[in-house]
């Protein structure tokens, strides 16, 4: 264990080289900045006090770090600071994958799951320390050359699974005239999760649809999640000696999700490595340029892989593996990914959960105290607390909304998402024309070809072309459950971890999807 005495940080940052390290701090903090593991995990300042483990406990893989939620000090993955009364920060953050730091009583400690690795030390003012450490990331894990504001239309939001080919063509008749630059196809066009060819649905084949959005002037954008599987997928029930295993021979659980239970692909089996690269390759050759991987997570779960490396350190080789193989002319968007390993290789990172139609769910607030599922007040919250990620590679909020039928959120709250995505520099919505009202769809237009000046005036506040954004509304935690609250949450949690509730829920989600798509 390193010790660092506080006093050698006050004038001047520092880089320590060390497998663990320690900081005594020398009062008591008011508030600690906590960073979740990946894209959809929790990023907030807190106060001091721990928070309630989300539940339910079987989406924890897809949702938090699974080696790391059960621990009852306060933690986070590869950074964490500490507040002090007179506003000042003390940050530590590792400057490599594999490592964790946590706050217990008065000590800030750093460990490294791997070897001796370097650590940044530095206190001040916040923005001049978490810039300074963005800046050593990227001397270490590289940067992306960015190139314009990405301006994306996105199938999920408006129509989830419910695609096809017919509905898509009439859609890309009707957005014609916006001034989109991609045109991202998501979930709903696979056989299976891992089977990552074109369902009935789309007769034609992805060829064809990747030439039709490029018949249109835009990037041909496509969403898969190729390093999970499905137990009903083909390539599970053929290559199932290629899913990450405990040491006991049982399969690692990547959750839930889609109505059944996911695993991950063990991503260093060389049979992986070869498939993936295939795929990727008849993923380009079909078209697409502009590839949104997803529930990446999967290639860092803790497992016994083919090779004896730590699970960051390899999740991060695999992603360098798609890099190559989708070639560096593709736009490569991350998303339920550890952040730190995709930092220089990816072009862009997703830094929250999913949006949604609504601001918050209480059920999702307060029974299950989860901060991480779908809603609008969550992603707000985890997206502003990465934004100094941004000097390193463009950073996705999500997705704006401008239409009105079947939208929850209020105008003021639609313009919070809208604002933050200028902040971002990351425009997309999923909104149809045909949803929206002609000042809506003029909105919509003036948001894309908006290129406003943005300025930070405070931690939570922003001018935004001189108009004032406050997002002091999306950030406070709910309160935590007590009493008959938390008895319901408990009973909430235990329905959920049940594989039949939630095939159920599945089931009344797909009646909302076919009920969504006859409006069209």
């Amino acid at each position: 264990m390193t010790k660092i005495p506080f006093s050698e940080v006050l004038e001047k940052s520092k880089i320590v080289k060390a497998k663990e390290l320690q900081i005594e701090l020398p009062s008591q903090p008011v508030r600690y900045y906590r960073h979740g593991w990946q894209s959809w995990s929790l990023a907030a300042w807190t106060d001091t006090s721990p928070i309630p483990i989300p539940k339910p406990a079987i989406f924890h893989p897809l949702q938090v770090d699974v080696e790391q939620v059960y621990k009852k000090y306060l933690n986070g993955s590869w950074l964490g600071a500490v507040e002090f009364s007179d506003g000042n920060i003390l940050l530590l953050g590792a400057l490599a994958t594999d490592a964790n730091v946590s706050l217990v009583q008065d000590q800030l400690t750093g460990q490294s799951d791997a070897d001796e690795i370097e650590w940044f030390i530095a206190y001040g003012q916040e923005n001049v320390v978490f810039e300074e450490y963005a800046e050593q990331l990227g001397r270490r894990l590289g940067k992306t050359k960015k190139n314009g504001v990405p301006r994306v239309w996105c199938s999920w939001y408006s129509l989830y699974q419910a695609i096809n080919e017919t509905l898509l063509d009439k859609i890309f008749n009707e957005i014609d005239d916006l001034p989109f630059d991609v045109l991202q196809i998501d979930d709903g066009w696979q056989m299976d999760i891992g089977d990552w060819e074109a369902n009935q649905k789309f007769p034609s084949g992805m060829k064809a649809l990747a030439d039709r959005i490029k018949s249109t002037g835009r990037r041909a954008g496509l969403w898969l999640a190729p390093l999970i599987a499905t137990k009903s997928s083909r390539l599970f029930h053929e290559h199932p000696n290629w899913f990450l295993q405990k040491e006991d021979g049982r399969l690692v659980s990547a959750g839930f999700n889609w109505g059944e239970r996911l695993y991950a692909l063990d991503t260093t089996h060389p049979d992986v490595t070869s498939w993936l690269v295939a795929l990727m390759k008849r993923i380009r050759g079909w078209g697409f340029d502009y590839l949104k991987l997803d529930f990446l997570y999967g290639g860092a779960l803790k497992g016994k892989r083919y090779k004896d490396i730590p699970r960051e350190a390899a999740y991060r080789e695999c992603l360098q593996t798609l890099r190559e193989a989708m070639g560096a002319d593709a736009f490569f968007l991350t998303c339920g990914t550890p952040i730190l390993p995709a930092i220089g290789v990816c072009d862009a990172i997703r830094i929250g959960p999913d949006v949604a139609y609504y601001w918050e769910r209480f059920h999702d607030a307060y029974l299950l105290y989860n901060p991480t599922v779908p809603g609008t007040r969550n992603a707000i919250r985890t997206t502003l607390h990465r934004l100094w990620l941004k000097p390193l590679l463009h950073i996705d909020p999500d997705v704006a909304y401008f239409e009105t039928s079947g939208n929850l959120l209020s105008h003021a709250q639609k313009i919070l998402l809208q604002d933050l995505a200028h902040i971002c520099d990351f425009k997309a919505t999923s909104d149809l024309p045909q949803w929206m009202t002609k000042e809506e769809h003029d909105e919509l237009r003036s948001f894309l070809d908006d290129k406003p000046k943005v300025t930070q005036t405070g931690r939570y506040t922003f001018s935004v072309n001189g108009h004032f954004a406050d997002f002091n509304s999306a950030i406070e935690l709910p309160h935590i459950p007590k009493g008959l609250t938390a008895l319901g949450g408990r009973l909430l949690g235990w329905l959920g971890n049940r594989y039949i509730i939630l095939r159920m829920y599945k089931i009344l989600d797909l009646g909302k999807l076919r009920k969504r798509r006859a409006i069209l």
